[in-house]
């Protein structure tokens, strides 16, 4: 797949054209997704080499990855060829050795919890996982399988293991399952895979150039977390305001945004209070029991409880989507239909909390702490957002829209500008909403919460 053309032909990308990838395929009724995968990287310009496992092959054929990605797809650990490469090197039996080396960036997409469970064992019985083994390029794990294998607490644990050890976790999206089942465990879509290892290679790059974007690196040799030990408060999911004992008002916010960002704080080291309105989500298992969750009802719950725990918070997402408004007289028995079919409702204001707390923070000089809201616009979303940030004392706003497909309210994924009070802009492509947590948090730590920042 090299570009031969002088420049970048129609559709290369400058962050990939001319790079080389692995892809690393595992045995999962995703694994025919792979396909399209491969035809992305192929399109920007890519070098590929796909590696498949034994089962992979089962529901892809090698063939049509060979013939997309340019290359014959490799499966045996030690696969037939001349004893030596056409540069005098080792030949066959040390081909995962010299694709380690060869490769910018290695993703593994499907993975399946038994790909998982190897990788993270350190197992070495086909090509993809020693190749994993030999790799020195940032690696990206795409976790694909059913709805509670992957909440199983064997392949959380083992998702932890492989983030300890430097790789990239994608986390699982939300839908409907092979086995008819719906909840997370699907392989993310093709294209949000793509946008992810494009950041990835981004960000490496950006390391090894000692661009201060770049995640910095200790004397160990380790990425520090700069939200260690930090106390983050998270606001996730809508409120429910009660017209009377079996109806109410509310939106269609699921919390995944605001549960993402807390999962993303707590692997950063962070010690998080989790503020939920009513949401069907579990607490993150994968964050190390780094997370206090208190479940609101309420708006006025969610105020009593926000208020409660800011004072002492360094850094404060606020993600959820609070009810404005509330029936002023919620009745203590069930409604019924009036004579005329007609009902009117008198609704009265609810606190504005983002607002209190920008206060709070401007009034009693809670100068080190820092303040991130969300801001959802139908229209004028760019003018809206910084009046917001503004008016309400924020450091940061993330401005998103119900109007853009694959945003909002409701899908796994979201697409965001993130905007600070410093002037700086950053507009992110569509990503799982995970994903996108990790690129929030990184910019925010990395502007507010360095060894050098207080």
């Amino acid at each position: 797949m090299p570009d031969d053309s002088p420049g970048n032909a129609p559709g290369r990308d400058d962050a990939l054209n001319g790079r080389t990838l692995l892809l690393g395929v595992s045995g999962g009724i995703a694994a025919y997704k792979a396909a399209s995968l491969a035809r992305l990287f192929e399109k920007a310009g890519a070098e590929g080499q796909v590696l498949m496992t034994e089962s992979a092959a089962r529901f892809i054929s090698p063939l049509t990855l060979g013939t997309l990605s340019g290359r014959e797809v490799l499966t045996e650990i030690f696969p037939e060829g001349p004893e030596r490469d056409e540069g005098g090197g080792s030949g066959a039996w040390t081909k995962h050795v010299s694709l380690g080396l060869w490769a910018d960036l290695f993703v593994v997409a499907p993975a399946t919890a038994q790909t998982l469970a190897r990788l993270a064992g350190g197992f070495c019985d086909s090509m993809l996982t020693a190749t994993a083994l030999s790799a020195r390029c940032p690696l990206l794990v795409c976790p694909s399988m059913d709805r509670d294998m992957y909440a199983h607490p064997a392949v959380q644990d083992n998702l932890e293991r492989l983030r300890d050890y430097g790789y990239t976790v994608m986390p699982a999206a939300e839908g409907e399952l092979a086995s008819g089942l719906t909840g997370k465990g699907r392989l993310p879509e093709p294209e949000a895979i793509f946008a992810r290892a494009r950041e990835l290679l981004s960000e490496h790059d950006d390391a090894e150039d000692g661009n201060a974007g770049g995640p910095e690196q200790t004397e160990a040799g380790e990425t520090p977390r700069p939200l260690a030990d930090r106390r983050v408060l998270v606001t996730a999911g809508p409120t429910r305001e009660p017209l009377d004992p079996v109806r109410h008002l509310t939106n269609p916010s699921t919390g995944t945004m605001g549960f993402a960002l807390a999962e993303a704080a707590a692997q950063r080291g962070a010690r998080v209070t989790l503020v939920a309105g009513p949401t069907s989500l579990d607490t993150p298992a994968a964050a190390n029991g780094r997370i206090e969750r208190i479940d609101v009802e309420t708006a006025a719950e969610m105020h009593t409880a926000t208020r409660e725990h800011a004072a002492g918070a360094d850094l404060i997402l606020m993600a959820a989507a609070v009810a404005d408004y509330t029936p002023a007289d919620p009745s203590d028995a069930k409604l019924k239909k009036g004579d005329t079919g007609d009902l009117t409702l008198r609704l009265e204001r609810t606190p504005d909390i983002l607002a209190e707390l920008g206060e709070d923070k401007r009034s009693e000089n809670r100068s080190p702490q820092r303040l991130l809201g969300f801001a959802l616009e139908t229209h004028d979303g760019p003018e809206n957002a910084r009046r917001k940030l503004a008016e309400k004392h924020l450091d940061w706003v993330v401005l998103n829209s119900p109007t853009q497909d694959g945003s909002g309210f409701g899908p796994d994924t979201n697409r965001v500008t993130l905007i600070g009070r410093d002037g700086t802009e950053e507009t992110f492509p569509q990503l799982p909403k995970r994903a996108l947590a990790d690129r929030l948090l990184d910019r925010v730590a990395s502007h507010h919460f360095s060894r050098d920042a207080v």
